[in-house]
């Protein structure tokens, strides 16, 4: 099969509504960003889409494209990639292409027995089922007595399911043999630590102890009552800053949701030092580096104080994953919740490995930040696992 025929049958399959779910992948150059892409159909608004989804090392990004623009989208992804596997409803194939654009094409013609899963138009499933009553949201606020989620609870109502498919995802990193041990810093109304301690114990049964910890002193009473009202026994609010906790040695989980500027940094670096094997972190208010800022090819976008303050955050979120990658973690950055509830929509996920850095990763973190002219205050504080 020729290359040219070989896109036109893939592009034929796609544009014909027969895909159930395809993987493209193996890139021609090893520098690049993007590692594989998977595609898969998805309906916006009652119109058929091809939702193409872009996996980088520690990020995923979406792109939903109508089926005239397919075709072109198909040409350029086989200009850096050499392998697609799909499945479709009639058939399975396999390409292989060489350097030289010869390709190996093979297909199974069984007929598959997989339902296309057009997943927007379905009620959307959500860990938290929104037709029953979960008596922490109730008293939270955003259940109605009967069970409700209130209409304008709803974005909260999402968070949270959110915020609970990330602890589900941390599950086989935290211990079964013994207590496991939580620390939420700077955890407010504390909507998310009621539903961490819901699912982790109340749904799955877990061993835990999980402490809320916060400056407001009422909000942590109140906190506190509705623990105690609803018998959630292991889950205690105290009134604190993350400096002056040193109640604990070790934390298998910390917490710590838009915590402003350094006190983001400030619970990243008792985390690694507690060695925590789950961090789960959403940065907020971001200073330090806007301050210290000082690349001049980046003029022309540091001129406008709105674009300098959101490349600030997004560089300080790439820099705290980065020393968390160099202190033997696995750290990525991902959505948090919808860009349309609010703009503090990224959260650092980490996971304890062990792993040595290479001498190229460090390399390429004092690079960057030497650029920048930055001097992140979580460098120096983890400055003795560096």
């Amino acid at each position: 099969m020729e290359f040219q025929e070989m896109l036109e049958r893939v592009t034929t399959l796609l544009t014909t509504e027969q895909l159930i779910s395809a993987t493209i992948s193996q890139p021609r150059q090893k520098s690049n960003e993007v590692k594989r892409v998977k595609l898969k159909p998805i309906a916006l608004k009652g119109i058929y889409h091809i939702q193409f989804e872009y996996q980088y090392e520690r990020i995923l990004k979406h792109e939903n494209v109508t089926l005239d623009q397919v075709a072109e989208k198909v040409k350029q992804l086989f200009e850096d990639f050499r392998q697609l596997q799909g499945e479709f409803k009639e058939e399975a194939i396999q390409i292989q292409l060489s350097k030289k654009n010869k390709v190996l094409f093979k297909t199974n013609n069984q007929q598959s027995t997989k339902q296309v899963n057009l997943s927007h138009n379905r009620k959307k499933q959500y860990i938290l089922d929104p037709d029953v009553p979960h008596p922490f949201l109730i008293r939270l606020g955003v259940q109605t007595e009967d069970g409700k989620v209130k209409k304008q609870k709803y974005d909260k109502f999402k968070q949270i399911n959110r915020f609970i498919e990330f602890i589900d995802d941390s599950l086989e990193h935290l211990p079964k043999d013994r207590t496991i041990r939580i620390l939420d810093f700077g955890s407010g109304k504390s909507y998310l630590t009621f539903a961490l301690y819901h699912y982790l114990h109340e749904m799955k049964g877990l061993d835990l102890r999980v402490t809320g910890l916060d400056l407001k002193k009422e909000v942590i009473e109140h906190c506190a009552e509705i623990a105690r009202d609803l018998q959630y026994d292991q889950l205690e609010f105290l009134v604190g800053d993350i400096n002056d906790y040193n109640d604990e040695n070790a934390v298998d989980m910390v917490v710590t949701l838009h915590a402003c500027d350094v006190a983001t940094d400030m619970a990243l670096s008792r985390a690694v030092k507690w060695n925590a094997n789950v961090i789960l972190s959403v940065p907020c208010c971001q200073h330090e580096l806007n301050r210290q800022l000082d690349a001049s090819p980046l003029d022309i976008m540091l001129q406008h104080g709105l674009v300098k303050e959101r490349f600030a955050a997004l560089a300080t979120d790439s820099i705290r994953a980065e020393i968390l990658q160099l202190v033997g973690y696995e750290a990525q950055l991902l959505e948090f919740i919808d860009m349309e509830n609010t703009p503090k929509n990224i959260l650092i996920r980490a996971y304890k490995t062990g792993k040595k850095p290479t001498e190229e990763q460090r390399s390429r973190y004092d690079a960057f930040t030497q650029f920048l002219h930055a001097k992140p205050f979580l460098e120096n504080e983890l400055k003795d696992y560096l």
